[in-house]
Parts: C-alpha cells; sequence; structure tokens
C-alpha cells in the first residue's frame, strides 16, 4: 500500500513562502485520523492533540531566526553552531489556544506566556470583538508564537495579530502556529500581514457555507476541554 500522503491533492495549497505545512509523515496522519474521529473518547483526543502540539512547537522553533554561536566541547574542540536570535513569548488565544500552553513549556521551559480573548459579537455580524490582554511588558522585544489550534476564516487570529502590533511586535516576529488550518483563512492572514509566518500540522478542503471546516474534527476546544455535552 502507498503509504505517501498528499492533503487533499485536488485543494491548492496557498503560494505563500511564509506558509509551512508539517510534512506530512504517515505518523502524522495516523494522529490526525483518531482527531477527527468523532468516535474519539476525550482521554485520547487530548492525549493525541498533546503529541500533535509537541511536534507542531518543534517545527515552529526551526522557524525562528538564530545567530551563529562558537562554544567549546568537552574535548576542548571549538563547534560553531547556533543560537536563538532572541527572546520568546507565547500568546494563546483563549480558550482553545490554551490547550497549546503545555507543549510550549515543554521545549521552551522558560517562556513567557500572554494571552489574548477574542469573542465574536452578539449582534447577528459574528464580528471578532477584542476583549482582554495580558502579555509580557518587553513583549515587543520578544519573538511572539502565537497559539490557535483552529484557522477557519482567520478573523480572529487578524484580531489577535492587529493588536500584537499595536502593542509594538514587528509583523515578521509574529509566528502563528495551528492544527488544522484552511486555504481561506491563510490567504486572509498572509495576505494583510505578508511579513508574518503561518506553521499548521494539517490544511483541510475548505469552508463550509457555515464557516466550518471540512473534513475538519468538530469544535477543539470543547472536545479538548470536555465541554461538547
Amino acid at each position: 500500500m502507498d503509504t505517501d500522503f498528499v492533503p487533499f491533492a485536488h485543494t491548492p495549497i496557498p503560494h505563500f513562502k511564509q506558509f509551512t505545512l508539517v510534512n506530512q509523515t504517515p505518523q502524522i496522519k495516523a494522529l490526525m485520523t483518531i482527531l477527527r474521529n468523532k468516535d474519539t473518547p476525550r482521554r485520547d483526543f487530548v492525549f493525541y492533540s498533546d503529541r500533535l502540539f509537541r511536534i507542531l512547537m518543534e517545527e515552529g522553533m526551526g522557524h525562528l531566526p538564530f545567530s551563529e554561536e562558537i562554544v567549546e566541547t568537552p574535548t576542548a574542540a571549538k563547534y560553531v553552531g547556533l543560537k536563538f536570535e532572541s527572546k520568546l513569548c507565547g500568546v494563546s488565544i483563549i480558550r482553545a489556544g490554551e490547550s497549546m500552553e503545555s507543549a510550549l513549556r515543554q521545549i521552551c521551559p522558560h517562556c513567557r506566556i500572554g494571552k489574548i480573548l477574542i469573542q465574536r459579537s452578539e449582534d447577528g455580524q459574528a464580528v471578532p470583538k477584542l476583549y482582554y490582554t495580558k502579555v509580557p511588558k518587553d513583549i515587543a522585544s520578544r519573538q511572539v508564537l502565537l497559539l490557535d489550534p483552529m484557522l477557519a476564516t482567520g478573523g480572529s487570529a487578524i484580531c489577535a495579530i492587529e493588536e500584537l502590533i499595536k502593542l509594538g511586535v514587528p509583523e515578521e516576529r509574529i509566528l502563528f502556529l495551528n492544527l488544522l488550518a484552511t486555504p481561506e483563512g491563510v490567504e486572509a492572514i498572509l495576505s494583510r500581514f505578508p511579513s508574518m509566518s503561518i506553521c499548521s500540522i494539517a490544511l483541510d478542503e475548505k469552508l463550509d457555507e457555515q464557516k466550518y471546516i471540512i473534513p475538519g474534527l468538530g469544535d477543539f476546544g470543547d472536545r479538548y476541554f470536555g465541554t461538547d455535552h
């Protein structure tokens, strides 16, 4: 059996150099299959989501800026290596983004964490509205990892990115990490903020008329936090 996996070959992946899709290995496909299954129990959904988040964080770290560093090894030899160029800050979009914080802390235990709360207006327009922001005072000097598992229309993410830019974060220092993205969402964000980057585990086919991700995996926050019943 051919194990090569091309995500929705009939769907063009957005031609943005700032968009990175994690290498679609059989393991990635298997883990995503578990999450997409509507019968997967919450315990397994959380466990395998956390595994994927760890993979996503490792991939994301590889896209951060590095500079040369020379160290001496235990054999008294010189090694020309690399070091992170700037301090990090993870910013989660409440509430689903908070599910990604643990994976970030596992690989970067001293990383600062900020929060942004955005909700849809109740006037029938469904317009994202910023309600709360709490980030480190020196966030403008940090590399920001924006965290949200699902990128659908991109509306909430755009609102969060605008807030980060108002706080002094250069656009090119923002890396948006998500589990699942749509071509529409990637297009909306990178067309508006062409200097930032996005890294995703999976790119789905489309949004339907109700703006649901197809094939998707349902409401991530409800399934992860157990509020879907």
